[in-house]
């Protein structure tokens, strides 16, 4: 195998839920980094990292990557890169997007602009042409700059990979594809558990579940920029892929997975979702108030991505949405719960939720009642090393530096004695952070 760097970006923080798929996709790892995972991977690998990693926004074939201060330097290294090697003379080529984080290049349109030049440059000399027709494949290049190095690959996907083909129309607020199924994958759901999205919207907890259930790859029923990368990459490969996804499916399965959301409308196209992405038979969607959510079975997980309140009438009705959610799910029997929300309350809602996620029969051990002088003996204690450590410093700041430093020390005693002063004539209670 030729072993080429491919870069899988991805969102921040997901780095390992990705690193792990495509080392159960068999590509063995280059470099982990925020945002995305780089790794080893003939033609063969683009095709499938794109058709069945569900995690990564999109995949990039690595041209190159150096050190680039001056736009001048930038200029020079992309064009010495190899860029006939991917672009042919009819090739469509443009820098897409250029980002920049500590670095002292951080204008995108300069970089992008000044990349583009360069490539031109280099592709004159190789090709002898004055004037690129760019009438062929398209060959988007993003790059990449962190701490002045700069990373340059061309992206294979074209749409980012969280677009699977299915939702053609969405709800309020729609969670990502890419993110919803990373949330997943970080809980010990497997197919034989229920699961249950009591705020469904269109579909995307449920839909990503049922899709790894019946092992269904997410990016079999899209389209890939290239595939028409014939130089590249032999279109058989882009079959053998497929046909590779599609000997995989096992979707004759029995499970679990429910969505529910008080709008109609918002279920009717979840439903359509669904049925796009071929998993309406093994989801159960239906109308429902997250008050009424129930389930006679144990040890089922909610995973969901409830409101967050965009509008501010919205806002007004979260406290008691997630407090009816909280209730709800204390009466389900040894459940878990997964959610990931902008709402800044939810943390008294996880709260409530663990208090009541465990029937437990309470037996109290010890009461003790506490009062303003907790911990009066710790502070003593820290008084006295505070004096000894003030002493030692007085000691040595006279020793070195004789009479400028005695008048330091002076200096510091007095400030000192009147910060006390004034706690005391305030009656500050003193505590030990204090």
């Amino acid at each position: 195998m030729n072993k080429v760097e491919r870069i899988a970006p991805c969102h921040f923080g997901l780095e390992a839920v990705l690193k792990r798929e495509i080392i159960d996709l068999g590509y063995e790892i280059a470099e982990v980094e925020d945002g995305r995972v780089t790794f080893y991977g003939d033609a063969d690998a683009v095709c499938r990292a794109n058709i069945f990693l569900r995690t990564a926004e999109r995949i990039l074939w690595k041209v190159g990557s150096f050190k680039a201060t001056t736009f001048e330097e930038l200029f020079e290294e992309t064009r010495s890169l190899p860029w006939e090697d991917y672009i042919p003379k009819d090739g469509k080529f443009w820098v897409a997007k250029a980002a920049s984080v500590k670095s002292k290049l951080f204008s995108p349109s300069d970089i992008q602009s000044i990349m583009k030049k360069a490539m031109v440059r280099r592709m004159q000399e190789h090709y002898g042409l004055e004037w690129f027709p760019e009438d062929g494949a398209s060959y988007p290049v993003r790059v990449f700059l962190m701490k002045d190095i700069v990373t340059v690959g061309i992206d294979t996907s074209g749409v980012s990979l969280h677009k699977r083909g299915y939702r053609e129309v969405s709800g309020k607020a729609p969670i990502t594809e890419t993110l919803a199924a990373a949330l997943i994958m970080l809980t010990p759901w497997r197919k034989d558990r229920i699961l249950v999205d009591p705020f469904c919207g269109s579909g995307t907890f449920p839909i990503e579940a049922a899709m790894m259930a019946a092992n269904i790859a997410p990016g079999m029923n899209r389209s890939f920029t290239a595939e028409d990368w014939t130089n590249l990459i032999p279109r058989k490969l882009w079959y053998d892929s497929v046909n590779e996804a599609n000997d995989m499916i096992e979707d004759d399965i029995d499970v679990d997975i429910q969505g529910y959301d008080a709008d109609g409308a918002v279920v009717r196209i979840a439903r359509q979702n669904a049925q796009e992405a071929g998993v309406e038979h093994l989801i159960h969607f239906q109308e429902r108030e997250v008050k009424d959510l129930s389930h006679p079975k144990k040890y089922g997980f909610i995973i969901t991505n409830p409101p967050y309140g965009e509008r501010l009438e919205d806002k007004e009705n979260l406290p008691g949405l997630y407090q009816t959610f909280g209730e709800s799910f204390k009466r389900l029997d040894s459940w878990s719960a997964y959610m990931i929300t902008s709402y800044e309350e939810a943390e008294t809602l996880a709260s409530t939720i663990r208090i009541g996620s465990l029937s437990l029969e309470l037996e109290e051990l010890r009461s003790n009642v506490v009062g303003a002088k907790l911990g009066q003996e710790a502070i003593s204690t820290s008084l006295k090393a505070g004096a000894i450590g003030f002493g030692i410093v007085a000691v040595f700041m006279i020793i070195v530096y004789l009479v400028p430093g005695l008048a330091a020390v002076i200096a510091l005693s007095l400030y000192v004695g009147l910060i006390l002063i004034l706690l005391s004539a305030f009656s500050v209670t003193l505590t030990l952070p204090g």
